[in-house]
């Protein structure tokens, strides 16, 4: 039995007992009061009538017509006279008059009041005994009166103490709930913290809990911390902060090889001319100085941008990716404005010659860092802060005008979207469930990701397109009876209205819910972690898994979001790739693994492309595993 019964069940106790015990001592106390005062009544009567009698000549009719009128006043329910021998004189009787009072109630108090006697005195002889009982209805309906009132007065005073007591009970209840929720959270380690209660008891167990919670999420934060910095020791240039080349170049492939909006943008090449010679002008300490803020200055504008990556590929060059962004004009002219700036803060004459080229899925990484390097050159024997633009090469769009494009998209997404299929598998072999990137029929082909996506961006599709990925999800699930994973954009989660609608959709579909795996992009989670939470709290009671892809950077904020039941993460790429060489990418990804299941989030590592890879990932503590490598029938893969 739970608590709350319990409390209820001695409220009502207590009240019942309360009022059984003021009832019962009530009524016998009014009995008994009653019975004296009619019982005094009777002997006062009595001795009155008897000593009338006594004055009085003892003829039958002067005694029989002074019985009548004293019987007649409607105050007796007996007048009897005897004389000694027992014989009767004379007798008036009446039957027992009680109305309006039930007769379980007078059967149960029945009054017991014995009648007044007294002598007839005849001159100094005894006459006759006289015998008188008092009629005692009225005691009855008195009694009945006084228990209504009663039991008037004990239901509203248990009306108000009942209410009293659901408001004891409420007050206990919330903080309870809060505790049980909290202990589940942390049960299925989510380290949340609870409001802590007034009641004592309660209290101290929240305190206790809260210190747990706290302890555990700085000791997650403080070992993600340190996988950090081995992170960025593998990861990051030691002077600027950027993307060495290794890195940089390995997300520069990832973006090629990627299906949604990653597989199309602008990549830039920026050089310091004569490095050497203002090293020497500078100073070491200086020169550090202007290539920390060339790297600030790019990194400025891919977070303007909102996705993009800056690297030092070598001493001098420095590269800026900045995917979805086909616009080589616009980075032209804010690659100039921010340039100019950061030369004008200098005193040496500074060279900053660069180089722009759209890049898109199928290009060839080495091809197009060639024509980049040569056109970077060509641009550094032209001028200081010369920039060229490389249009040759680049793809074909499908359509021309903004209108097409957008007639196209929409005709595409009413006809329906088409899920490719790639398998995640767990260490055994077994289907975890299946990457579903989604393609359109555009120009009477099946076109993937990399080639619609920063036109959906471009033109503000993100829910139409998020809406029909759901719906085909839904649809396959049913059909195919597996798991599938599908992505959401930044900017329909954002959407509240979206949110709405993926709930009601979801909700509608329960059993299909259940096996539909949402990712989301990391950065969503860092930079808008309000419409991220939203998203969780909505979407959570449905049964779906939430996780997070592309996780790498970010990975250290994964404490602050311990709390929002996120199902599982996919490690980027750029951690997977040659883990199996790499002492240091297995330290950090061991790291990410037991943090993960410390939190009870599945990890899955992307883009493997070996059998050799994905058992040392499982070695390492991963659950699953994804990419070009991973196939679901071919069981030597794994």
């Amino acid at each position: 039995m739970s608590l709350i019964k319990q409390l209820w069940l001695i409220i009502v106790g207590l009240l019942l007992l309360a009022f059984g015990g003021s009832l019962f001592i009530g009524v016998t106390s009014s009995r008994a009061y009653i019975e004296q005062e009619v019982r005094i009544k009777n002997a006062d009567n009595a001795n009155a009538l008897a000593l009338t009698m006594s004055q009085m000549p003892k003829d039958a009719v002067t005694l029989a017509l002074l019985v009548s009128a004293q019987f007649d006043t409607g105050y007796y329910r007996r007048i009897e006279l005897r004389d000694f021998d027992g014989e009767v004189i004379e007798q008036r009787q009446a039957d027992a008059a009680i109305e309006d009072v039930p007769d379980w109630f007078s059967e149960l108090i029945e009054f017991d009041v014995p009648a007044g006697t007294a002598v007839v005195q005849d001159g100094w002889q005894q006459f006759a005994t006289l015998s008188v009982e008092s009629q005692h209805s009225y005691a009855y309906r008195s009694l009945w009166q006084s228990t209504l009132e009663l039991a008037g007065w004990f239901l509203l005073a248990g009306s108000l103490s009942l209410l009293l007591g659901w408001w004891l009970v409420r007050s206990i209840r919330q903080p309870l709930h809060r505790v049980v929720d909290q202990a589940r959270d942390i049960g299925m380690r989510r380290f949340t913290t609870s409001k802590v209660p007034r009641t004592r008891e309660l209290r101290d167990v929240v305190v206790a809990m809260n210190q747990l919670a706290e302890t555990v999420g700085d000791m997650l934060g403080t070992e993600s911390q340190k996988l950090d910095v081995l992170r960025r020791r593998l990861q990051h240039d030691a002077v600027t902060g950027a993307l060495n080349r290794e890195a940089f170049l390995s997300q520069l492939q990832i973006h090629l090889e990627s299906h949604d909006f990653r597989a199309s943008g602008t990549l830039v090449l920026v050089r310091v001319s004569r490095l050497t010679q203002i090293n020497e002008q500078l100073g070491h300490a200086d020169t550090d100085a202007l290539l920390k803020a060339l790297t600030e200055t790019l990194e400025q504008l891919a977070q303007v941008h909102g996705s993009g990556l800056a690297g030092r590929l070598n001493g001098s060059d420095f590269a800026l990716l900045l995917p979805g962004l086909d616009d080589a004009e616009y980075v032209h002219q804010e690659l100039v404005k921010r340039l100019k700036a950061l030369v004008r803060d200098e005193d040496a004459m500074i060279g900053l010659p660069a180089a722009i080229s759209p890049y898109c899925q199928g290009d060839r990484r080495g091809t197009l860092l060639a024509s980049l390097d040569g056109a970077l050159s060509s641009a550094e024997a032209r001028g200081q802060h010369s920039i060229t633009i490389i249009e040759d090469g680049k793809q074909k769009s499908l359509f021309h005008t903004h209108a097409q494009w957008r007639s196209a998209l929409q005709q595409a997404m009413q006809e329906g979207v088409f899920l490719a299929h790639f398998p995640v598998l767990d260490s055994g072999g077994k289907l975890l469930h299946y990457e579903c990137p989604s393609r359109l029929r555009l120009d009477q082909q099946w076109q993937p990701g990399g080639v619609f996506m920063p036109w959906v961006t471009r033109l503000g599709l993100e829910t139409e397109l998020d809406l029909a990925v759901v719906e085909a999800a839904l649809q396959d699930i049913d059909q195919r009876d597996q798991a599938v994973g599908i992505n959401l954009s930044a900017a329909s989660i954002r959407d509240a209205r979206f949110v709405l609608e993926l709930r009601s959709r979801l909700h509608a579909r329960p059993s299909a819910a259940a096996r539909l795996w949402l990712e989301l992009p990391e950065t969503l989670a860092i930079q808008d972690l309000a419409s991220f939470r939203t998203l969780c709290r909505e979407l959570r009671p449905l049964g779906c898994k939430l996780g997070l892809e592309h996780v790498g950077a970010e990975f250290t904020h994964i404490a602050d979001l311990q709390d929002l039941g996120l199902a599982y993460l996919k490690i980027d790429n750029s951690l997977v790739g040659g883990v199996t060489d790499s002492h240091e990418q297995q330290t950090i990804l061991r790291g990410m693994a037991t943090l993960c299941h410390s939190l009870g989030i599945q990890a899955i590592a992307e883009g493997v492309t070996s059998r050799d890879e994905a058992l040392t990932l499982f070695e390492l503590g991963l659950d699953g595993v994804t990419g070009p490598g991973i196939r679901q029938n071919d069981k030597s893969s794994l």
